[in-house]
């Protein structure tokens, strides 16, 4: 299934409307069955739908590791996937996430954020430090990279870096998609995370810093500004939260002994 459909436009340009033809993201909705039980519907990009469902079991707390998946199967065609695992998920487990809509941007409650969040969340212990021009480089590869967003302005991305390279990038229409799909792709390919960066293409929210803090990196390094309640998180959870990266310049909003001169690297 395609990422990208083209679509005849009106495109206002240089003073005049004509007819143009126009890349269009595509948006389509995955079913995640568990055990057998319907479990979530979200809407995603269609591509990577594998890592989207591991990720996304794995940050909603009912795996940590691959092993405890005993079989996945995805439909891409009709939008399903479907997961069974070596322990049966409890009644109690499900009552906080069977048949909800999870859309591209949208959040969750706040019973179930703080529910599910604050136990699957985790303080990082990572001694990782960058460089200012680490920082910047990272973020101009995640741009670089992001060729469906400069064909059509409509999708997140999000890469994970180690100290040296760029390991996974991943696009997505919904951010919180974006991030589930790389914290899949660590867990099938048993990437470890402690030492790792998250660069990300958009406004860092509490939702964005729990992802972040589930997949499990210190660093998340972003274009855009956090909100407030995303510093505290980060804070409280020991991430390095930096913002504004643009040019030459950004801000350390968290936690900013990770960010050193080249002399202290």
């Amino acid at each position: 299934m395609d990422i990208l459909s083209s679509r005849k436009i009106v495109r206002f340009q240089n003073g005049v409307l004509q007819e143009a033809d126009d890349s269009i993201v595509s948006e389509h909705p995955l079913t995640i069955h568990l055990n057998g039980e319907e479990f979530a519907t979200m809407v995603c990009s269609p591509e990577n739908i594998r890592e989207l469902t591991i990720g996304f079991l794995a940050s909603e707390g009912f795996i940590r590791r691959y092993e405890e998946i005993k079989d996945i199967h995805i439909d891409e065609s009709k939008g399903f996937a479907y997961v069974e695992l070596h322990i049966q998920t409890s009644t109690a487990s499900h009552e906080f996430h069977s048949k909800r809509f999870i859309g591209s941007c949208c959040g969750k409650s706040r019973q179930f954020y703080f529910h599910n969040d604050a136990r699957t969340a985790r303080t990082s212990t990572s001694k990782l430090t960058l460089t200012p021009y680490q920082c910047i480089s990272y973020m101009k590869q995640l741009q670089d990279g992001s060729l469906t967003f400069q064909e059509t302005g409509g999708v997140h991305n999000a890469a994970l870096f180690s100290a040296e390279e760029m390991i996974v990038s991943r696009t997505d229409i919904g951010r919180h998609n974006a991030l589930d799909k790389i914290l899949g792709y660590c867990i099938e390919n048993t990437i470890p995370v402690r030492d790792k960066v998250i660069a990300f293409s958009g406004r860092v929210s509490s939702e964005v810093l729990l992802k972040a803090a589930k997949i499990g990196v210190g660093i998340i390094l972003s274009k855009s500004a956090p909100t407030d309640l995303a510093i505290k998180l980060a804070e409280d959870l020991n991430i390095t939260a930096v913002g504004f990266i643009r040019g030459q310049s950004f801000n350390v909003y968290s936690h900013p002994e990770r960010i050193v001169s080249e002399e202290e690297n």
